[in-house]
């Protein structure tokens, strides 16, 4: 096994909502795949190269919000990001702090009540 993470999907209510959040703070374009039966919209991704790539998706019949699954994004100083969290309609949970020698975290909620991190060496 390579990479112990594939993909990943954060779960969304309202998705362009969520879509609208994420290109804010992380100052990206997800991408549309969708199918018949969901929405779906992709995160930049490379997969011939390391780390993993993923989406948001609304899905009838699957809530977002209370799971146990956090997922990091990299960032060049976290703290950018997050301080971008709040006027997009987040909230920020766990403002900068230290690992140690692996960098610093964030940890923010997103418009449909979903927990991720932003990590940073810096």
């Amino acid at each position: 096994m390579n990479n112990a993470v594939g993909w990943f999907e954060i779960y969304v209510q309202d998705i362009q909502r969520a879509k609208d959040f994420y290109e804010n703070v992380l100052a990206v374009t997800l991408e549309k795949l969708g199918g018949p039966e969901f929405d779906m919209w992709a995160f930049p991704n490379d997969m011939q190269h390391y780390g993993a790539g993923g989406a948001l998706v609304s899905m009838s019949g699957v809530a977002s919000g209370g799971n146990s699954t956090l997922v990091y994004f990299s960032c060049q100083d976290c703290a950018v990001e997050e301080a971008r969290v709040e006027g997009a309609g987040g909230k920020v949970q766990r403002p900068k702090m230290s690992i140690g020698e692996y960098g610093f975290i964030s940890l923010v909620l997103d418009t449909e009540g979903n927990m991720f991190g932003l990590h940073s060496l810096t």
